[in-house]
């Protein structure tokens, strides 16, 4: 099946193109811009990881190695379309217009890391696999009933298309022509489990073969690519035509989350083959000459300097309290939850 479903590619891993009739729709703007963003997000990303070994910040789920499936699909979005997220593509919604500091937030445990920004159409993390999904194709099928051209985007691993709400999600979209792009970043693990053995499908392109939409498979760590198929499936939607499928292969470098040990089911060696997108796509600047090591500088600092800013605001605020598990679940608290409740506090000494 893979033959059916080859990956597709515009620069190869030393930053060349592979496709010529993209080298016209390639300007230094959108190098810039791709640049820009995956560097900013992997600073934020060390950061986060730094901070929580240090105890400053929750468990984290880092995500370097997927900065060009992220950010290349990001910016393939209009101002109001919306953001399906999981608890890893804060990638993609920072680069969309959410801060730093309300994601900072979010990982230290405090509520208004899931408020949603009053000017974007940013859902909060998805946690639980694949709900996220159907909330999409339901935010995509308000829109087409308000006749607007607004699309939504759906991010979910590999492990999501072995739930219910992800073939739940597909059919809804594909019998209503839902405007909804569904992409998977495949980084060959749903946690510790190897895609082979939770599906047996060669490939998740294949899954949009039942559903009647396009599927196609994308080389994740060229931002180019990327960005221009991820756009092709929005204007696909836009125009009326439904959904697509989209698996972005892609490599997570680090663990599953700060919490996770992944030396326990693959070596240290398992994916040197993949290429980093940042220095991909930095190759790809001095082979074609964008590359300027002023800017460049220029760039690191500013990003550099961003994180840390927002890392001092985030720790202005005061540790979330404990309080709000309990208080904001039920409009009447049942009886059980209450002696939890009473129980905890107890235990920390505020009782």
């Amino acid at each position: 099946m893979e033959h059916n479903y080859p990956i597709k590619r515009i620069i190869d891993d030393m930053g060349f193109l592979v496709d010529a009739d993209f080298e016209k729709q390639i300007d230094e703007q959108l190098v810039k811009d791709l640049y820009y963003h995956m560097l900013r997000v992997r600073a934020f990303d060390r950061k986060a990881i730094n901070l929580q070994r240090q105890g400053r910040l929750g468990t984290y789920a880092p995500f370097e190695g997927q900065e060009a499936a992220q950010i290349g699909s990001a910016l393939a979005l209009n101002e109001d379309d919306w953001v399906f997220p999981t608890y890893r593509d804060h990638g993609a919604t920072i680069t969309f217009g959410k801060s730093m500091v309300q994601t900072f937030l979010y990982w230290n445990g405090r509520v208004e890391g899931c408020v949603v920004p009053p000017d974007l159409n940013i859902f909060p993390p998805a946690v639980p696999i694949a709900t996220q999904i159907p909330h999409a194709v339901g935010a995509a099928w308000a829109e087409k009933r308000r006749g607007t051209k607004n699309a939504a985007i759906a991010y979910f691993g590999d492990g999501a298309t072995s739930e219910g709400d992800f073939h739940e999600g597909l059919n809804f979209a594909s019998v209503f022509k839902v405007p909804v792009v569904f992409f998977n970043q495949n980084n060959g693990y749903a946690i510790s489990v190897p895609t082979e053995k939770q599906m047996n499908s060669e490939t998740i392109a294949q899954k949009s073969v039942a559903y009647s939409m396009p599927g196609l498979r994308i080389d994740g760590n060229d931002c180019f690519a990327v960005y221009f198929e991820t756009k092709k499936a929005f204007n696909y939607a836009r125009a009326g035509n439904g959904p697509t499928l989209i698996e972005a292969v892609t490599w997570r470098k680090g663990a599953h989350t700060t919490a996770d040990d992944p030396s326990k089911y693959r070596s240290e060696k398992q994916g040197e083959d993949f290429a980093d997108p940042l220095a991909r796509l930095e190759l790809f600047m001095k082979n074609y000459g964008y590359w300027d090591d002023e800017w460049v500088q220029a760039t690191k600092e500013k990003t550099n300097s961003e994180v840390e800013a927002a890392v001092e605001e985030m720790e202005k605020f005061p540790p979330p309290n404990v309080e709000d598990v309990f208080n904001h679940v039920y409009a009447e608290m049942p009886a059980q939850l209450a002696e939890q409740k009473e129980a905890y506090l107890s235990h920390l000494g505020r009782q």
